[in-house]
């Protein structure tokens, strides 16, 4: 993870302390070279941080603490006086080419905004990561069977288990509350139940099993060993484990292209087809439509389950009959500021409600994130009701 961006946070720690260091200590207030370089220390030990991890094979930590105090320690330093320079610099560059005034009003601003990012940060880390809102959702089709008309299902995706370590776990069981408090017919769920390990799981099992019962999954991103370094002998047994312990441990439907008949009492039935992620590179694609959709007869009421909700343009919609899509995928960019969310940049269909032709594809914000920080963006838990017309 750190590996990514390791060349745009080395720069973001170092260049943001240079800028201070040359325009404030060096310039206005001259302080001596003893207490400069205990300014560096920190910025020196961030930079060895940010190498350590960005050296360890796999995508993160096997023990996440230390991927958190860095996160902790980034948010609550780093970027505060990065936002603190950028402001400054072009304040500076103002008053210097353009204004010609005696002070720098960048300085101030920089001042305001570094202390609200610091703000906005704890609150993130806190009050954001905790909140859970249950969004309920009525969709109508003309296909669907009349005994399934007010069906409800639950829709949550992307727990990423082990991040709710420690105090956490407590979000964790709020969030099995919301679930069963919802008394659905069906629980979908979209994929990402682990960070890296199946041990994540195990470990968290007996706070989910009960309330996400007869669950039907499909897997994600972050279920394959694409994120661990290791041969294949280990991938494999890795991802047998996991898949044994949605089967065997949490007695879930797991659907790898497949379906399901969900049958009604009138003898009515609609079908939940499951495809394994169907991602842009670099996220895998492991989806097989033709095979997940076999046996589903022609004009049945069909719920397409997919991780990645790139794929329902790409593939759903040209090669299925799916009225209804249901992902997660995005965590909605885990924040959103006047209605702008980081993954929108990526694709259109990031979070919420979409329709194409009287087909639907609902994308949740899911319930969890390797990163433990949420801002305007709540963990979800979706309640869709099915209508008929």
């Amino acid at each position: 993870m750190i590996a990514r961006i390791v060349i745009y946070l080395l720069l973001m720690i170092v260049l943001s302390d240079l800028y201070i260091d040359m325009h404030y200590f060096r310039k206005r207030y001259h302080v001596t070279w003893w207490q400069r370089l205990l300014w560096w220390i920190p910025c020196i030990g961030m930079v060895v941080y940010t190498c350590l991890l960005a050296s360890i094979r796999n995508f993160a930590p096997v023990d996440l603490t230390w991927l958190n105090t860095y996160l902790f320690l980034l948010g609550m330093f780093v970027v505060p006086k990065t936002v603190f320079a950028i402001a400054s610099f072009f304040g500076w560059i103002m008053r210097k080419y353009i204004t010609h005034t005696p002070r720098n009003w960048g300085h101030y601003i920089g001042v305001l905004l570094g202390v609200g990012a610091f703000g906005v940060y704890v609150y993130g880390l806190t009050a954001g990561v905790s909140a859970i809102k249950v969004n309920h959702i009525d969709l109508s089709f003309k296909n669907l069977p009349a005994s399934f008309n007010g069906y409800r299902i639950v829709h949550v995706s992307d727990l990423h288990l082990g991040t709710f370590n420690g105090w956490r776990e407590k979000i964790l069981k709020a969030e099995m509350d919301s679930i069963e408090k919802q008394h659905a017919n069906l629980i979908c769920f979209t994929g990402d139940i682990q960070n890296m390990r199946p041990q994540e799981v195990e470990a968290m099992q007996a706070v989910i099993r009960k309330p996400m019962s007869r669950t039907i999954s499909v897997l994600g991103n972050h279920d394959y060993t694409e994120y661990i370094v290791g041969s294949k002998k280990e991938k494999i047994a890795q991802e047998i484990r996991l898949v044994k312990e949605e089967e065997k441990g949490l007695g879930w439907t797991l659907l790898r292209n497949q379906n399901v008949i969900i049958c009604s009492p009138k003898g009515e039935d609609i079908y939940i087809c499951g495809t394994e992620n169907d991602g842009k590179p670099p996220f895998p694609n492991y989806s097989n439509y033709k095979k997940a959709t076999m046996g589903i007869p022609k004009g049945a009421f069909v719920i397409m389950l997919q991780h990645d909700p790139s794929a329902w343009k790409r593939s759903i919609l040209p090669q299925t009959t799916a009225q209804l899509t249901l992902s997660g995928h995005t965590h909605g960019g885990q924040m959103q500021l006047f209605g702008w969310r980081p993954t929108s940049l990526r694709q259109h269909e990031d979070h919420g409600l979409y329709e194409q032709d009287g087909r639907y594809l609902y994308v949740t914000a899911g319930l969890g994130g390797l990163v433990p920080f949420r801002l305007n963006m709540p963990n979800e838990v979706t309640v869709i009701t099915l209508h008929t017309k």
